[in-house]
């Protein structure tokens, strides 16, 4: 018995060997120099940069143009910008939580149908109760009642596609695409059933609207923000590990799936917000998440995750300046970062296609 004893620690001190073998195969960095970067450093060159450029970008945004009338001018858009930033938060940390939980920089939550739910569920409130209806004059009821249902029903999603060891990537997207045509199918059904002044709201819900804030809805979702910040920062480090694998992960101690599933809810809450708040974006995060993977220094959630705040708030308030001070009004942001986003996800498939290819 002692002898099959030792024999069980020296398997069990192999098994660990092994995976530390495998912990170092998988590097928390993008090339071995940065293998000596603090896990916990925040404040990076990147960083720095990026948050130089936001303040520029804010800077712009509530000045140019300005014409003197600062009574009027700073509050109207200063709420415009909280709005942007409160967004862009939302979709950039949502879609880098999502990456890191599947694995892969193609994945983002808004892939999997959540625009087209969205859009039914607005569709759905119009033909049982009218363009004019109860929600019209509490905008804030009718924001809870979306977040509540978009979260809901992503859960669901979630925790079906989780419940599998096994998840890949053609699976995930066929699933979205196959949600986001049930959900579009029913959209457009309930579509054809209502009168054309009823349409013309469904129409204006499809696109995300940055120019409409409501300032209760607005403070709502910045307490949201807040309290999911505080919780995503308490977890960097373990979603670190979760980057290393499920068997590395369980080994070095990490609850996997209670980790997994607290991040889900809080990817659910990020992404329903802003959906809610502003409208369907779907390529945003995917855009953000591919620009902070290529100027990120390293792979640690603790430079990341600010700095993907900061890439999507200056794409979000940079756009819009450019397009309301320069451009004026010419054309519409969420529609050119949907097409920036899109030629960034067919890259991104080329990209990861011609590596398996070879």
């Amino acid at each position: 018995m002692p002898k099959s004893s030792s024999n069980n620690k020296d398997c069990a001190g192999s098994q660990f060997v092994s995976s530390n073998s495998q912990t170092s195969k998988h590097p928390l960095t993008t090339h071995p120099v940065q293998l000596r970067i603090n896990p916990g450093l925040v404040f990076s060159k990147p960083v720095w940069l990026a948050l130089l450029t936001l303040l520029v970008s804010c800077v712009l945004f509530m000045t140019l143009q300005a014409n003197g009338n600062w009574d009027f001018v700073l509050p109207f858009r200063g709420q415009k910008l909280a709005a942007l930033m409160i967004v862009g938060y939302c979709i950039g940390v949502s879609t880098l939580l999502f990456q890191s939980l599947t694995h892969n920089p193609i994945l983002t939550p808004a892939l999997l149908g959540f625009d087209s739910l969205y859009i039914l569920i607005q569709s759905l409130l119009v033909f049982f109760l009218g363009a004019v209806n109860m929600f019209t004059s509490q905008p804030l009821l009718k924001f809870g009642i979306e977040v509540a249902l978009m979260v809901a029903a992503s859960l669901f999603l979630f925790r079906l596609l989780f419940n599998r060891t096994e998840h890949s990537l053609s699976r995930l997207i066929l699933v979205g695409i196959i949600f986001g045509v049930l959900f579009r199918s029913l959209s457009n059904l309930v579509a054809r059933l209502i009168n054309p002044e009823d349409f013309v709201v469904i129409q204006a819900a499809s696109f995300a609207q940055f120019n409409i804030t409501n300032v209760h809805m607005m403070w709502l979702s910045l307490a949201i923000c807040l309290v999911s910040a505080w919780l995503i920062w308490r977890w960097r480090f373990q979603v670190d590990v979760l980057m290393l694998g499920r068997s590395d992960a369980i080994v070095l101690g990490i609850d996997y799936q209670g980790l997994t599933l607290r991040l889900l809810v809080v990817i659910s809450v990020l992404v329903a917000t802003a959906t809610a708040f502003v409208g369907p974006i779907v390529f945003l995060g995917l855009l953000v998440c591919a620009l902070t993977n290529r100027i990120s220094h390293s792979m640690y959630h603790s430079e990341r995750i600010v700095l993907v705040s900061l890439v999507s708030m200056i794409t979000l308030v940079l756009g819009q300046t450019l397009f309301e001070r320069v451009l004026g009004m010419a054309g519409v942001l969420s529609v050119v970062i949907e097409l920036l986003g899109g030629m960034v996800f067919i890259g991104l498939i080329l990209k990861q296609y011609r590596k398996q290819v070879a």
